[in-house]
């Protein structure tokens, strides 16, 4: 999983509360477990005018020019600004994929649902909680400035402006290391490779039948 400290891009602002996961990543679109291709099909029955279908050219079809990822001036959003409940319905880990295929890192919001926001740290992309009236004033500065961009410093739990103003986010200890670190269930697990190594070694020779010796 790619490490996460410090990053700073431009500001996607998506104005809508309790948006599910069926909207991040419809349902026929799940018929894959590879973590990558899912970024054309991101918030699918917004960013296009018809009906998208599994394999279909995204490039090809009629795009939905209100949908604010659709315009010009937020091409190559890598923050996104939402509202509250973000990533609530199922608890489909595609949802984090599409949003991190796409080219988002971090999202802040002023609350997500418990499942998608386990799922971020598991795939590299960052929450953040701010107070409901901080995000609006993201929102009013975002839309106010083409070019709007945020600087997120994990190191530091802290969101900086444009103009200098600092805004500090938690995030629990153990999630906090393991994306600064880049680990993902598996990668935490390997950090005590050599525990569990000597573990299997001592157990090789107390039951060896375990390990198919004498067979």
């Amino acid at each position: 999983m790619r490490a996460f400290t410090q990053h700073q891009g431009l500001v996607a602002p998506m104005d809508r509360s309790n948006v599910d996961t069926d909207l991040i990543i419809p349902k026929q679109f799940l018929k894959s477990i590879k973590r990558t291709g899912f970024g054309p099909n991101l918030f699918d029955p917004l960013r296009y005018l018809d009906e998208g279908e599994p394999g279909q050219d995204s490039s090809k079809r009629p795009l939905n020019t209100d949908f604010v990822l659709n315009q010009k001036r937020y091409s190559g959003a890598s923050v996104l600004l939402a509202r509250t409940n973000f990533g609530c319905g199922s608890s489909r880990e595609h949802a984090p994929w599409a949003l991190g295929d796409f080219g988002f890192r971090v999202i802040i919001a002023p609350s997500f649902a418990d499942i998608f926001y386990n799922n971020c740290f598991k795939n590299g992309l960052l929450p953040i909680v701010l107070d409901e009236k901080i995000v609006d004033q993201l929102f009013i500065e975002t839309e106010a400035s083409e070019g709007y961009e945020l600087a997120v410093d994990l190191a530091a739990n802290t969101v900086i402006t444009p103009s200098g103003e600092s805004f500090s986010f938690d995030v629990d200890g153990f999630r906090r290391h393991c994306l600064l670190n880049g680990l993902d269930d598996i990668g935490v697990t390997l950090e005590d490779a050599d525990v569990i190594q000597h573990y299997e070694d001592a157990r090789r020779k107390t039951a060896p039948w375990l390990f198919g010796a004498g067979q």
